[in-house]
């Protein structure tokens, strides 16, 4: 199906998409925050400025878009038909960076956790962050 939009106006649409202050972010730190949970958003210091660091608990929570970060066997992540190879790249470049940052954290020492857009849909949200309070207040 090709593109209903010009090139120009794709790319204008494409770059007011924002990193930070999504809605799957919103949901994960209210749900946080409810279980006394605190923490702080984006913190620049550290590698790939995380969407949520814990120090307390020394974790850190990645909220990933399944299409932006290549979530494998999700269908939210399926590539576009249009403008294919660079779409493949770009997705490709993300996971790699990704496994990076998250290498480069635990090697600080950091817990790292990493919750999916798809993982937060309303059947799956309880048990998803449940599980996510959990593993960021075990000791391992």
């Amino acid at each position: 199906m090709p593109d209903i939009f010009s090139k120009s106006k794709r790319s204008d649409i494409m770059s007011k998409i924002s990193g930070k202050e999504t809605k799957p972010e919103i949901l994960v730190r209210k749900y946080l925050f409810a279980h006394g949970l605190r923490y702080r958003k984006n913190v620049k210091k550290l590698p790939g400025k995380p969407d949520i660091v814990l120090s307390k608990y020394k974790a850190v929570v990645f909220v990933n878009g399944c299409f932006w970060h290549g979530h494998e066997n999700c269908k939210k992540s399926a590539l576009p038909t249009t403008n294919t190879e660079f779409w493949k790249e770009k997705i490709s470049s993300n996971i790699i960076r990704d496994k990076k940052t998250h290498a480069e954290l635990s090697d600080m020492g950091y817990k790292v956790l990493v919750i999916w857009q798809c993982e937060l849909n309303a059947k799956k949200r309880e048990i998803t962050l449940s599980e996510l309070a959990r593993k960021i207040k075990s000791p391992t």
